[in-house]
């Protein structure tokens, strides 16, 4: 039986429990408690999170980036008792069920396109982000093996990029403190210029350091000839980075780069995909159609994991073959999960009953709105947005040549602040950023936006 671990033995008493048996996600377990506060959630109630002693916590992050509509949204909750009530599991290897085929053909159906280029025409599911992109990792190696063309073996990925954390995704990462570590283990990759508009010199554009970043990758792959098998960029937005924005022009040189070298472009939209970044997917505004297309996260509205890979016909025909070595024979005990999968169904039926995409520009236009006045904060650098996510680059006295010291820690003490007025912000280094669930309404923005305020004043105040 569940218990409440705040009711059974207090405060103090949930938090021996918790540590004495939980290792924590990306945490140093030695800053807990006292570093970092340990936050008990019974449930969720829309855009908050409701702790077991009933304090409310606006999601300011959507859970890491995953929940679209609204926590304990009915319409997915429904969806999933249904399907469990009918069939919560069979292998996918041999078998098939309803709703992993009628996720396949809606998602190939908005899947991004590009005039003149074949359509992406089948779906690989996978449990999670990191496997969808070990999943377009492997199929792009394998596949030119397949053709023949062995010495392509090296992928081209951007500097301050962020794929997840096995191996192979960590491997075509670039943020020392998740990679550093494991480098002996990785296999090497080629890095790119990033196009981050932040690059940009005083007087440029956004398309300036885009350019010069194309321009960079063009040279990598002239010193490259015939080895490069892909490249893997996030579109639009590299997230872990510091939600870091650029130009969508880059991604039309990417794709011209690829196609004029004989490379697959792997779009890795598990966290810009499914409307954050303004359209269903980042690709749509450059106007590209991806080789390999990773999704995740929002996939099933933030309720279960779930990732598909979506390919093209020509990369599915290369492993077609009587023999099985020429197979695609990657698997995972959890792939195609119906209850995932009646999830994911009943998240795109509310992209299209509740006129989503169209309901965010409105709200992305209020978080604008309410995000200008920090831009005048003494320590803020930057404010910057791509469509539902708002970020703020913390700097001190606004110059961006000179970053807070990492002692300081101005991050973490503006998630601390901003937690102790019933608000989530989970920074990366010190940015802030808003990226609330799509249910978010006009008192919350605004709740958001004064507490954000307030923790920026009180995390620089004495840094």
């Amino acid at each position: 039986m569940l218990t409440d671990p705040a009711s059974t033995h207090g405060a103090a008493g949930w938090r021996d429990r918790d540590l004495a048996v939980l290792w924590h996600p990306c945490t140093q377990m030695r800053e807990h408690p006292d570093v970092l506060p340990l936050v008990p959630v019974e449930r969720g109630d829309g855009a908050w999170l409701v702790g077991y002693d009933g304090r409310r916590i606006l999601d300011g992050i959507s859970s890491w980036w995953t929940n679209l509509h609204g926590h304990a949204e009915p319409r997915i909750a429904g969806a999933i008792a249904r399907q469990a009530r009918t069939l919560e599991q069979v292998i996918l290897a041999g078998f098939s069920h309803a709703p992993a085929v009628e996720l396949a053909e809606r998602l190939l159906a908005i899947a991004p396109r590009q005039a003149g280029r074949a359509p992406l025409a089948k779906v690989f599911y996978a449990d999670n982000g990191s496997a969808g992109v070990e999943v377009a990792l492997k199929m792009a190696f394998h596949w030119f093996r397949n053709r023949g063309e062995p010495a392509r073996t090296k992928f081209v990925a951007l500097e301050n990029g962020y794929h997840g954390e096995t191996l192979g995704a960590l491997a075509v990462g670039d943020i020392p403190l998740y990679r550093r570590i494991y480098a002996p283990l990785l296999a090497e990759a080629l890095f790119a210029p990033s196009p981050d508009a932040w690059l940009a010199a005083p007087g440029e554009t956004a398309a300036q350091p885009a350019a010069r970043a194309a321009d960079a990758l063009a040279d990598l792959f002239d010193r490259h000839p015939g080895e490069v098998c892909a490249v893997i960029v996030e579109p639009r937005l590299q997230c872990a980075g510091g939600m870091r924005m650029h130009d969508p022009a880059y991604l039309r040189r990417v794709r011209e780069l690829c196609d004029a070298n004989g490379a697959l472009l792997i779009a890795d939209e598990i966290a810009t995909g499914f409307g954050r970044t303004g359209t269903m997917f980042a690709c749509e505004q450059a106007g590209i159609a991806p080789d390999l297309l990773c999704l995740s996260k929002g996939l099933t509205g933030g309720f279960l994991p779930l990732a598909a890979v979506l390919a093209t016909q020509a990369i599915y025909d290369g492993f077609l073959d009587d023999s099985r070595e020429r197979a695609f024979l990657h698997s995972h005990s959890y792939t195609g999960n119906p209850l995932a999968c009646a999830a994911a169904l009943a998240s795109l039926d509310i992209f299209d009953s509740d006129g989503v995409l169209e309901r965010n520009r409105g709200t992305a236009a209020r978080m604008a709105a309410l995000a200008a006045p920090l831009a005048a904060h003494l320590h803020v650098a930057d404010v910057r947005q791509a469509g539902m996510v708002v970020a703020f680059e913390l700097t001190r006295d606004g110059d961006r040549g000179t970053p807070f010291p990492a002692a300081a820690r101005v991050g973490l003490r503006a998630y601390r602040a901003a937690l102790e007025r019933g608000v989530l912000l989970r920074p990366l280094g010190d940015v802030l950023y808003w990226m609330p669930p799509y249910c978010v309404d006009d008192a919350q923005l605004e709740l958001l936006a004064t507490v954000t305020a307030e923790a920026i004043e009180e995390a620089t105040a004495c840094a």
